[in-house]
């Protein structure tokens, strides 16, 4: 390439995720140069290695997107440090790890009006692990009725733990046996006791940067199976107010690589779970919204690139919400109204798609073509050769290819529709 191309190189930090790097790393070849502002853009990307690093040392990448540090402390430390010293772009940014959990998520949401079940958060069952703890405990901790809590929040509820993670811990708790053994069961877990919704739908939003897909959730259902194909599953208004739920938990805390669960019953929106570094985006799981994700999570890298978009350490002060929140002319919908055109700002939504539709018009097409294609045919055998054991490789195999194939269609259709 010539001198005047400015190459950018994206990061994949990966636990043991296959399926969807290679769908990214393919569908990042489609994007191609990109002209913005008369200077020539190429972008690349690359698996980010573990190695001991100087804290001078220089960090290539631009932006990374980051599935493994929530937990991996190492690698944690070269983020911040590529942060704050060579101004990479973070998804997400471990700054803001220590609010990424639904405790105060459901906090910030309280403080806007949202509609969260009622939530209180008890003692841990069993001593954290640390030499001081019996002496805080017998000096300062408070006793309680459980049973009386309990009560109050009204029966049946669920025990789960503050800081969620792929539903570890939870609990539904219809009498007060169950009360105890699921308290007696939570260990050294901190808690939460929340009210049950009697909800007509559970959606779950997939948000990355300014793009939010709402999905019909069956959390009781095996994992292949959770996401159903149903569009138009909510009303309009519900509909919007779960996308927008979904964009200003992620605006307020700085997230921009993240899910949201709400429980839908008629018109109203109760968030129940939200705050997630390492979202789910699996094939084997998502199936047919599969080749959305990782083509949204292409175009966000690709935007936040090409544009100089600069990413933001920890949380932004979130008082223009909470002068919102404090107005008592507004109405709940005027207030969520005003939020979202918030977050909106944030993501630089309006110029966001604007700029896709100028530079990045022909990658639905790329991408589309590419799902029909034997390559992603070979990456969905070897994810479901991968993930499930011999024996029923062949079931799986059929399945998500109907699901994926279903997607193919539908966007044929709506482009023939379109044209």
């Amino acid at each position: 390439m010539s001198s005047d191309v400015r190459n950018h190189l994206i990061g994949l930090l990966l636990g043991a995720e296959e399926d969807w790097p290679r769908a990214f790393e393919a569908i990042l070849r489609m994007v191609g140069p990109v002209q913005d502002g008369g200077q020539t853009h190429a972008l690349n990307s690359e698996r980010v290695r573990i190695s001991p690093f100087d804290l001078t040392d220089p960090v290539r990448h631009g932006l990374v997107i980051d599935r493994l540090a929530y937990w991996y402390y190492h690698p944690r430390e070269w983020l911040k440090k590529a942060s704050l010293m060579d101004d990479t772009y973070l998804l997400n940014s471990p700054f803001t790890f220590q609010a990424m959990e639904k405790h105060s998520a459901y906090v910030a949401m309280l403080r806007l009006g949202m509609k969260i079940p009622k939530t209180v958060l008890v003692p841990y069952k069993n001593p954290v692990d640390n030499v001081r703890w019996a002496y805080t405990s017998a000096r300062y901790n408070d006793p309680f009725d459980l049973e009386k809590i309990a009560e109050d929040v009204g029966y049946p509820l669920y025990m789960k733990p503050f800081d969620g993670g792929g539903w570890r811990g939870v609990s539904r708790v219809d009498d007060v046996e169950a009360l105890h053994r699921a308290y007696d069961e939570s260990g050294n877990m901190l808690m939460h006791l929340q009210a049950t919704v009697d909800y007509d739908h559970f959606a779950r939003a997939l948000s990355i940067g300014p793009e939010t897909m709402v999905m019909d959730f069956r959390p009781g259902e095996p994992m292949h199976s959770r996401y159903a194909v149903t569009h138009n599953f909510l009303s309009p208004q519900a509909g919007w107010e779960t996308q927008t739920v979904s964009k200003v938990v992620n605006a307020f805390f700085g997230w921009e690589f993240n899910s949201c669960e709400m429980l839908v019953k008629g018109e109203d929106v109760f968030p129940i779970d939200y705050a997630n570094a390492c979202p789910d985006v699996a094939l084997t799981s998502l199936h047919y919204y599969f080749p959305w994700a990782i083509t949204a999570l292409v175009r966000w890298s690709t935007y936040c690139l090409v544009t100089g978009r600069k990413s933001f350490i920890g949380v932004r002060t979130p008082r223009a919400y909470f002068d919102i929140a404090d107005d008592p002319d507004r109405s709940y919908a005027e207030k969520m109204q005003a939020y979202r055109q918030l977050a909106d700002d944030e993501f630089e939504t309006e110029r966001y798609w604007e700029w896709c539709q100028k530079h990045l018009a022909h990658l639905p097409e790329r991408v589309l073509e590419w799902v029909g294609s034997d390559d992603f045919d070979k990456l969905l055998i070897d994810t479901v050769q991968a993930t499930y054991p011999q024996h029923e490789h062949d079931q799986f195999v059929a399945h998500f290819r109907g699901l994926t194939g279903l997607w193919v269609r539908d966007q044929e259709h709506l482009k023939q529709s379109a044209g």
